[in-house]
């Protein structure tokens, strides 16, 4: 891969590769890391699915009071990884993480099947779950109070954060471990912020 074959605009790049994987991958094309980590630095990830993304970011939905809910609200950092196989590509994401507007997570909240609505009032995200029984009971009682509800309300302790990037890395597989690697990197020192690019050894 060549430097000339890249996008000026990492979004850009990040949206030819994105709908690559769509075509290529058998399943959940949106699927991502998500690393977040505590006050004191104590890193945790696992896998999310990406709901939305334009230049501004990349949004997804959580329980605020979940373990990475909490660890965003007090250190608003995060990293994201998107890993192919179809195309031997990831792309590495870093950022600074804000909470979505209640007019964003709102819509999104009522465009998810109803069940899915009721599980986000039902689930205690992270919390100890005595047995399963418990959660399948909570989700019967929230069925039937909800029964008569057009529209469920969306749950004041669910919502969604933008990750917005200030650096990219986009990775190709090569023969030998030879991999290309390019990182992007806001430049933040000029009031037009543009993104310069670089190529690291694999």
């Amino acid at each position: 891969m060549k430097a000339d074959d890249l996008k000026a605009c990492p979004f850009e790049q990040f949206g030819e590769w994105f709908g690559r994987a769509k075509e290529t991958e058998m399943s959940d094309p949106n699927a991502m890391s998500l690393a977040t980590a505590t006050k004191s630095a104590i890193p945790s990830v696992r896998i999310v699915l990406l709901k939305e993304w334009d230049n501004d970011g990349f949004v997804f939905y959580t329980n605020l009071t979940s373990r990475k809910g909490q660890e965003l609200q007090n250190n608003p950092k995060a990293a994201l990884c998107f890993y192919w196989k179809s195309l031997n590509k990831q792309v590495r994401i870093e950022g600074r993480v804000h909470q979505v507007s209640d007019e964003r997570a709102d819509a999104y909240y009522h465009s998810r099947p109803r069940r899915s609505q009721i599980g986000a009032w039902a689930s205690k995200q992270s919390q100890v779950l005595e047995k399963r029984e418990i959660l399948e009971q909570k989700v019967n009682a929230l069925e039937d109070q909800f029964k008569d509800e057009d529209v469920i309300p969306r749950p004041e302790f669910w919502s969604g954060f933008l990750v917005k990037p200030t650096r990219f890395e986009f990775w190709a597989s090569g023969d030998n471990r030879l991999h290309d690697r390019f990182i992007y990197e806001l430049d933040q020192s000029t009031k037009q912020n543009g993104w310069s690019i670089q190529r690291h050894y694999p």
